[in-house]
């Protein structure tokens, strides 16, 4: 290598914001020997040396990551590349070097060694853009630079996609050993009067020209010093144009290209300042590996950012991000991921209406936490959402969830627990498929752990499940949980499920019988029972308050299929209307209630049920044996039906029609506080077409 100036001067490492007794290397005027100086501590480490002698042994996989081969004489002959990287910047900078002493070469590249293996440590760390470059930025200031600037790529294109045409380099991350120094000191209650860097003063942002100096630089990807005619020319552009030119002359700076795999992602600026010795040839290897480390990380990080992505999408769009509302019961639920490395997997839980203002409340666990564990998740929601649909038994819905399990897979596997509440009986009809049992959180504050047969898991196969029906008081409050809220690798599930009835009967017993905790609070107190560390699985909960409806705000009536059955409903409306104080809706409810039941009674052959149920709105129910539905249609002028629907659909807020197993129910519903409408004084009655 070629001498230096024979100027030895031993640099106290304070100087440059660095812990006392850190040195930078001084050359020596005989062969380029190192010599070192200190007041404080004789041990000879450079900055380099003392970050490497910082960080913890590689492993052997990372030990694999560099290789390097001497000369006879030890000189560095060559510094690899990951042998994953096939256009590796370093294969521009395989050039033999000039031989150095015998003792000054073997040292200098060790340290180099150490640097640069814990260096790409430090980086392959990361899972994440901003990991990796303050790990790039933590390894190289001061150790290596006084000062280093990351440029990336905006938008960063994720692996095969094809990136704008125009090249946008924005600067990511600034750092300079002063502005340590300046943060330390201002830590310390110490005036601080240095100025920042004019490197690190605005955000810089542009496109690259094509065919320009930046440009080719980093097509030419080995990193070069800014002395260099076509690094002098580049930098401008890459920092902006300005009087003062903040990049000190010499080989004080060095411009890496960023290359991944594909692609050129950004450029990392090094740079020393004047009083720093100057960088050396080897030290363009040094940056190689650290640009090359920094590049092929950030495409994995890029990568795994899409991953990542998709897979909170995934997670995101199959379960609910909000639940119905329903008479008589509130709601609350809760997920939460395994982990942030897997945030993925097979809990979930749902709530769906029903006829007759009841509503099924359902949660279940599929086996795993991939995205295969999501996706049959989501068909399984899918599958139960369309069976609660026909109104089928409990036990019914799992027979069937059972047989769609086993047609996906041999080695499909979940647990499921399924409910039915009905809060004008104050009722609950459950039935388990190998899930834990649900907590029922009485008025009183006593919690007890409802006994209910607990079944086969799903896709098991040749098993049938039992129905349970229990008492739902009002004010109680039914907890549905998943296996990864009370079991974990310090207790079993019989543990976990006892310490969560102690821990909702103390929040019960703390607010008062007169007052008790809301949902949102009872599920953030039940979300306290994993500790740190302490979880292998994702959690989900749904807890539903019964509220219930009282009997004095139903009406129910048995009609008979006759063709005075219309004008009976119309009375008997009125009558229950007048009672409840709502006489302003007495006219537009008993044109509908006329139009439904006259549907009914030209096809059924059975009693007809009709029911009115005050809560926040007024709901009216009229049911049939006959299984199709109405649909609504214009009709025509000269036509003589099919204007009852019409009039629901124009006139009520919402209205519907459900299939049972028995039948059907179409039912409308009016705001309690509306006002009376115009109606027309005549109506033609509706049918089912």
């Amino acid at each position: 290598m070629a001498d230096t100036p024979a100027e030895v001067r031993a640099v106290h490492g304070t100087a440059r914001g660095e812990e006392p007794g850190t040195y930078t290397p001084v050359p020596d005027p005989e062969r380029n020997p190192v010599t070192f100086s200190s007041a404080h501590d004789p041990d000879p480490r450079t900055p380099m040396e003392a970050s490497a002698a910082r960080a913890e042994p590689l492993t052997p996989d990372e030990t694999n990551m560099t290789q390097i081969a001497r000369t006879p004489e030890g000189a560095v002959a060559d510094v690899l590349a990951p042998l994953t990287d096939v256009d590796s910047p370093m294969a521009a900078l395989q050039q033999p070097l000039p031989r150095q002493s015998a003792s000054a070469a073997p040292r200098r590249t060790d340290e180099r060694l150490r640097f640069v293996g814990s260096a790409t440590r430090r980086i392959a760390r990361g899972l994440d853009l901003e990991e990796i470059v303050t790990g790039l930025v933590r390894a190289t200031v001061p150790a290596f630079c006084d000062s280093v600037l990351v440029y990336l790529r905006d938008p960063m294109p994720v692996g095969d996609e094809r990136p704008p045409d125009n090249l946008v380099l924005r600067l990511h991350r600034a750092e300079s050993a002063t502005q340590e120094k300046i943060a330390a000191e201002a830590a310390m209650s110490v005036s601080v009067s240095a100025p920042a860097s004019p490197l690190l003063r605005g955000t810089h942002r542009g496109p690259v020209a094509p065919g320009g100096p930046l440009a080719e630089v980093l097509r030419a990807v080995r990193p070069v010093f800014t002395d260099t005619p076509a690094a002098h020319a580049a930098l401008p552009e890459l920092l902006g144009d300005g009087d003062e030119f903040p990049v000190p002359e010499g080989q004080r700076a060095i411009l890496a290209p960023l290359r991944g795999r594909r692609r050129v992602t950004g450029a990392a600026l090094f740079v020393r300042g004047a009083e720093q010795p100057s960088y050396e040839h080897d030290d363009l290897l040094v940056a190689a590996q650290l640009a090359t480390h920094t590049a092929l990380a950030i495409d994995k990080a890029v990568l795994y950012g899409r991953e990542a992505f998709i897979a909170d999408e995934l997670q995101r769009t199959m379960l609910p991000q909000t639940l119905p509302t329903s008479a008589g019961v509130r709601l609350a639920f809760r997920y939460l991921p395994a982990a942030e490395t897997a945030r993925v997997g097979g809990d979930w839980y749902d709530a769906i209406p029903l006829p007759g203002s009841r509503i099924a409340l359902v949660i279940g666990d599929v086996m795993g936490h991939s995205m295969t564990s999501a996706a049959v998740m989501g068909q399984l929601r899918t599958t139960v959402q369309t069976l609660a649909g026909l109104d089928l038994p409990p036990q019914e819905i799992l027979h069937h969830l059972n047989e769609q399990t086993q047609r996906m897979g041999t080695d499909r596997m979940a647990t499921c627990l399924y409910a039915v509440y009905d809060p004008i009986s104050h009722r609950l009809t459950i039935a388990n498929a190998g899930h834990p049992p649900p907590l029922l959180l009485h008025p009183d504050g006593h919690t007890e752990v409802l006994q209910v047969p607990p079944g086969a898991p799903i896709g098991v196969g040749g098993v049938d499940f039992e129905t349970v029906e229990l008492e739902a008081p009002a004010g109680a409050t039914l907890l549905f949980y998943t296996d990864g809220l009370v079991e974990s690798r310090l207790r079993d599930v019989v543990t976990g499920i006892e310490q969560l009835r102690e821990k909702l009967s103390a929040a019960a017993r703390a607010t008062g019988p007169d007052d008790p905790p809301s949902l949102e609070a009872l599920c953030d107190e039940a979300l306290t029972m994993p500790g740190a560390g302490d979880r292998d699985d994702d959690i989900a909960m749904l807890a539903a308050r019964f509220d219930g409806i009282a009997a004095s705000d139903v009406a129910y009536w048995l009609l008979e299929p006759e063709n005075t059955a219309p004008a009976r409903a119309r009375r008997l409306t009125r009558r229950t209307l007048a009672r409840w104080g709502m006489e302003e809706l007495s006219d537009s409810v008993e044109l509908l209630v006329s139009e439904v039941v006259t549907n009914a009674v030209r096809y059924t052959t059975r009693p007809i049920t009709l029911r009115l149920l005050r809560t926040d709105v007024l709901r009216c129910e009229v049911g049939d044996d006959v299984p199709q539905l109405p649909r609504l249609r214009q009709a025509g002028t000269t036509d003589e039906n099919g204007r009852g629907l019409y009039l629901v659909n124009r006139l009520a807020r919402r209205w519907g029609a459900t299939r049972l197993n028995t039948g059907k129910i179409v039912w409308f519903e009016f705001p309690r506080a509306q006002a009376a409408s115009a109606v027309p004084t005549g109506g033609v009655a509706g049918d089912d077409g």
